[in-house]
């Protein structure tokens, strides 16, 4: 085995909770670096790893072939830049970019340098998404008509801790913290839309940014709505999908992330499954006959993207979350703001 040496940029709950878990429980890395500015906590935790406070530390040790950047969204851009002209592989979380113009260089400089960037799209691999997947795939709503997916939260009052996702800065806000998991599987399912609708809008009293939108994906015969809402206290279906022959009702959130924040490691065979509880409801006609019951989730498994990762490095496989798919989801968010503030359907184009 040469795993692959590996540094983490930021020590929060991005770094803590999607990435160094699956770093550390896959012999396929290793965890060399950690990036840390405050405290000392990364070191407490991961005595096998260097910890540095400044990004040129990264960049001068030429051990180092991959580069997490989990750190704040304005650093994206520049931290995964400077990574793959310094000859490193890269991951970078979601939101890609703040914008367009540096997605695009993004993209373009992974070309020119044949270094990997890929963009952390992880909610690809949950069970409710790899279920739904396959129901689509397998045609078992007949066409598809209309796609539901909501990410509502209840958050009515001030934060006791300062976020600066809710400071007015580049990247803040709801809609590129929430909007790119909803894209990107939009596009995954359905492919590039036509039209783009949006309301991105400020709901409570004291939000300095977005806290709700609600878009719409014009595919002609299919619609897809794509909402998120801080002010819904009781939740109703995560997802919903309606075809020419069914429906599939789904209420639940994956497991994954709580099992992470409660510091259970991905290595238990049956992780990623979900609760029966949780499970979906298909209403569709099969054989000539109309079937209403509880539809198994597929088992779920963040880690697939890192397994994917390796075998794109290690053994020139096709990198799943490519860095042009990255640049899409960011292009839909500016269409679906100019969208929102113009009040109108627009053009969905530019599109990789």
């Amino acid at each position: 085995m040469n795993p692959i040496s590996t540094a983490v940029i930021s020590y929060g709950i991005s770094a803590k909770t999607f990435h160094i878990p699956f770093i550390i429980s896959n012999p396929a890395f290793s965890l060399n670096m950690i990036m840390q500015r405050h405290g000392n906590t990364a070191k407490e935790n991961h005595k096998e790893a260097v910890i540095i406070n400044e990004f040129d530390s990264v960049l001068a040790d030429k051990s180092i072939e991959l580069v997490v950047i989990a750190s704040p969204n304005i650093t994206h851009h520049p931290y995964a830049k400077q990574a793959m002209l310094a000859g490193k592989h890269v991951v970078v979380e979601k939101p890609f970019t703040n914008t367009v113009e540096e997605a695009k260089e993004l993209v373009d400089i992974s070309n020119q340098t044949g270094k990997i960037c890929a963009v952390f799209h992880n909610r690809r691999y949950v069970a409710d998404f790899l279920t739904m997947k396959h129901i689509i795939e397998e045609g078992l709503l007949g066409e598809t008509r209309e796609f539901f997916s909501h990410y509502d939260r209840y958050r009515p009052d001030p934060r006791t801790y300062g976020l600066w996702r809710e400071e007015e800065l580049p990247g803040s806000g709801v809609f590129y913290d929430l909007g790119p998991h909803l894209i990107d599987q939009a596009l995954v399912l359905f492919g590039k839309p036509s039209f783009i609708t949006a309301d991105i809008r400020k709901q409570k009293h004291y939000s300095k940014v977005d806290d709700y939108f609600d878009i719409k994906l014009d595919y002609g015969k299919l619609i897809v709505t794509l909402h998120s809402s801080m002010l819904v206290r009781e939740m109703g279906p995560r997802y919903m999908i309606h075809g020419t022959k069914g429906s599939f009702i789904k209420t639940g959130e994956d497991p994954q992330e709580e099992l992470l924040k409660s510091g259970i490691l991905p290595t238990d065979k049956d992780w990623g499954k979900e609760d029966p509880a949780f499970f979906g409801l298909i209403h569709t006609e099969r054989d000539g006959e109309i079937i209403k019951e509880i539809y198994p989730s597929l088992q779920g498994g963040y880690g697939q993207f890192y397994q994917n990762l390796h075998n794109t490095i290690r053994n020139g496989a096709p990198l799943n979350e490519r860095p042009e798919d990255g640049y899409n989801v960011i292009r839909l968010i500016e269409l679906a703001f100019q969208s929102s503030t113009q009040r109108k359907t627009l053009t969905v184009e530019g599109l990789l």
